[in-house]
C-alpha cells in the first residue's frame, strides 16, 4: 500500500527549537542562582546531555534534579520559578527550507499532518494551509518525523507507520536502545529529510 500522508512532530523538525531550548536553559540557571547554586553553560548543557542519554520523561526536571542536587525542595523551587519565567513562552521558528519542502510534499499529492495542536504558529509562519486536519487513514499508509526516539519515532513504529528520526537540538544526540527505537532513517538537515521521504515512498 503506498504512503498517502506524512505527519510531523512539529516541535524539532518543523520548529527549530532553539529559542525555547535558550529561553529554557538561561531559565534554569537564573532560578538555580537564586538558591545560591552557581551554575554556568557548560554545566546547562551537560546536564541536558545527561536528561536525553537518560530518555527523561522530563527533561527539564532532570536537568534541574542534576544541577541541584536532587534536593526535593529545593527542586521544586527551582521548577516553579522556570516555570514562571518559561511556561507561557510563545516561540516558532520555521527550520530553514522546511516551508519549500512541505509546499512540495503537498504538490506531490501527500496530505501532510502536524501531530500536536500548533495551528495559531503554523498560521504565523505561513504554512498552516499546508496541513490537513483529523486524518483519518491506516497507519501503514503514514510516514511520521520526529525527533525523539522515545516519544516520537517509537509509539509511530508501534502503530505501524514508516519513520524518519530528525537529529536536531537537543535530541541531536539521542540514539536507539533497541530496534523498536530504530528509525527507518534519520536526517539531520531538510535536503536529507527530502532525501529520506524520498527513499520510502520509492520502497
Amino acid at each position: 500500500m503506498p504512503y498517502l500522508a506524512i505527519l510531523f512532530d512539529i516541535g524539532g523538525a518543523v520548529d527549530l527549537e532553539f529559542a525555547r531550548e535558550i529561553a529554557v536553559d538561561s531559565a534554569i540557571a537564573s532560578a538555580c542562582s537564586l538558591e545560591g547554586i552557581r551554575v554556568d553553560q557548560f554545566m546547562v548543557e551537560e546536564a541536558s546531555d545527561r536528561a536525553v542519554a537518560a530518555f527523561a520523561a522530563d527533561l527539564q526536571r532532570h536537568m534541574i534534579e542534576t544541577l541541584c542536587g536532587a534536593e526535593p525542595a529545593t527542586v521544586a523551587r527551582v521548577q516553579r520559578r522556570v516555570e514562571a519565567m518559561v511556561g507561557n513562552l510563545d516561540v516558532f521558528q520555521l527550520r530553514p527550507g522546511i516551508d519549500d519542502l512541505l509546499r512540495r510534499l503537498a504538490a506531490r499529492g501527500l496530505l501532510l499532518g502536524a501531530v500536536e495542536p500548533h495551528g495559531e504558529r503554523l498560521e504565523r509562519a505561513g504554512i498552516a494551509a499546508l496541513f490537513t486536519r483529523d486524518l483519518d487513514l491506516p497507519p501503514k499508509t503514514c510516514i511520521f518525523v520526529g525527533d525523539r526516539l522515545d516519544r516520537d519515532i517509537a509509539p509511530a513504529k508501534a502503530a505501524g507507520m514508516a519513520t524518519v528520526q530528525f537529529r536536531s537540538g537537543r535530541y541531536r544526540r539521542q540514539r536507539p536502545r533497541s530496534d523498536a527505537e530504530t528509525p527507518d532513517a534519520v536526517a539531520t538537515d531538510v535536503r536529507e529529510l527530502e532525501a529520506a521521504i524520498g527513499m520510502l515512498l520509492a520502497r
